[in-house]
């Protein structure tokens, strides 16, 4: 048995007044013609003198956000997606029956206006109501107005209440949109087709994670939800579709803290006859025009360290950066033996699945590098053992041409000069089934329909991926992805 407020109570019995007065309490359609952002731009620079004859009818609708009353007069401020705009009500103008269901409206009430703009005594543009319409009864009142909800948790669960009475969550909320059609334009603007692609399958493939497992009634299979993009995209260069990318959600089953959420969206695309140094290229450019289109600057304060995204953008080898760090040089030759002992020396533990020469050095990687790329930083020519879908390096076959985007410490983005030999792509998925043997849970499964697509012909190609929800963290200059996500994935209570 649900148990209400006092004041709850109060709202559900004008909710059966307003019925039995033959007004429905939740509302019909309602035909605005302006908003208070067209509204505010087309009278902000009229005097009060000059909006004193003016007859123009407006029709706006909004959230009651503010009242205050005396007598037979009383102003209040509607919300709509745009903002607020303060509304003047007269008993003589609107009518007794209406007034009185103003003076019972509460806060949180949505309702429809009709009326004419005009200015203030003290200047504010406002619309002195002809028309009250009564649409929406809200039966919970909003939080206090000056503090919102307090408990960020609540944020995040009742983000409802957040964007009415967070200014901040509702910008973020409006404004990701934008980041995400900016980048759709980027690509579409350099001939890239946009794609969807399945998001069950039945095999493990495209990265190092641990799934989500679900099941299809019809077939009595169980299946994956996917943890990337990558294969199905490169099936479609095989297939002649040179320039394709996807956004779309993908799903890890890890654990949960402000940069990670089981669920979150990714871009990938990929580039026929394109490269490594490619993706570099097409990166940098994309990160510079989201900033100046969406945001007007290249310039971004992120984890407390201000960014320039104007470039040159730095590019180094991870033995270059380890070597830098550390003095331990990895483009020598090394037994595995002599890499094991190097780790034990510097406190590196070492696990049974990591226990090769490419492991170790990513692991050296971890430990004295990846933090310290504040700037925007290509860091390539990564290990083999780590990077089973990249073409090897032809001047060193113990690492491969990759790179990944470096922001703040933080993992940006991940590119490849793609593997389209079919041989040695089986090879190295077979590889990953040894690993998974040793203790490696996220090792992905052989993809056999892959490896023969690609002995149909995959040309060379350039392919990277982005964690679209850290990109928006980066431009909106937030430190938690569930501040960029409209309903993320919480504790249960």
């Amino acid at each position: 048995m649900r148990e209400f407020t006092e004041q709850e109570l109060v709202r559900r019995e004008k909710a059966v007044d307003l019925r039995e007065k033959g007004i429905d309490p939740f509302g019909q359609r309602f035909d605005t013609n302006t908003n208070s952002k067209e509204i505010n731009d087309l009278y902000f620079d009229k005097t009060k003198e000059e909006l004193e004859n003016n007859e123009k009818v407006v029709v706006v609708a909004g959230r009651i956000m503010t009242k205050r009353r005396k007598g037979k007069a009383g102003f209040f401020h509607i919300q709509d997606r745009y903002g607020k705009l303060q509304i003047y009500m007269r008993e003589d103008t609107v009518g007794e029956e209406n007034y009185d269901l103003f003076r019972k409206c509460d806060i949180g009430d949505i309702v429809g206006i009709e009326g004419t703009v005009f200015r203030t005594d003290t200047g504010e543009i406002s619309v002195r109501a002809k028309k009250y319409i009564h649409l929406v009864k809200a039966l919970r009142p909003l939080p206090e107005k000056f503090h919102g909800l307090t408990d960020i948790e609540e944020r995040y669960r009742r983000r409802y209440v957040d964007l009415i009475m967070n200014e901040e969550s509702k910008k973020i909320a409006f404004t990701r949109p934008r980041i995400i059609r900016c980048i759709q334009k980027f690509m579409d603007n350099r001939g890239f087709t946009e794609v969807e692609t399945s998001i069950l399958s039945t095999l493990l493939t495209g990265a190092s994670a641990r799934p989500f497992v679900t099941h299809h009634n019809a077939q009595d299979l169980d299946m994956y939800l996917r943890i990337a993009l990558e294969l199905p995209l490169k099936r479609l260069l095989v297939g002649g579709m040179e320039a394709v990318y996807e956004i779309g959600r993908v799903f890890r089953n890890e654990g949960m803290d402000p940069k990670h959420n089981p669920e979150f969206t990714m871009m990938e695309a990929y580039l026929a006859y394109s490269n490594l140094e490619g993706m570099m290229d097409m990166t940098e450019a994309m990160f510079q025009t989201i900033g100046k289109e969406v945001f007007g600057r290249t310039t971004f304060t992120w984890y407390g360290h201000d960014i320039e995204l104007s470039g040159p953008w730095k590019r180094v080898s991870m033995v270059d950066a380890i070597k830098e760090k550390t003095g331990i040089d990895f483009k020598e030759e090394m037994s595995l033996d002599e890499a094991l002992r190097l780790a034990e020396e510097h406190n590196i533990p070492v696990e049974e699945h990591q226990k090769s020469f490419g492991h170790i050095v990513n692991l050296f990687f971890e430990k004295y590098v990846e933090e310290t790329l504040i700037q925007p930083t290509f860091l390539y020519g990564h290990p083999i053992e780590i990077s089973p879908l990249t073409k090897k390096n032809p001047d060193d076959p113990r690492f491969v041409d990759r790179f990944e985007l470096f922001i703040a410490g933080k993992e940006f983005a991940n590119a490849y000069t793609e593997l389209n030999d079919p041989i040695d792509q089986l090879e190295r998925f077979e590889e990953q089934l040894k690993e998974r043997d040793l203790g490696n849970e996220e090792a992905n499964d052989i993809d056999m329909d892959f490896i023969e697509a690609l002995e149909y012909g995959m040309p060379p190609a350039g392919g990277i991926g982005y964690g679209i929800d850290r990109l928006c963290m980066f431009f909106l200059e937030q430190d938690s992805i569930r501040d960029v996500l409209l309903f993320p994935t919480m504790k249960q209570k």
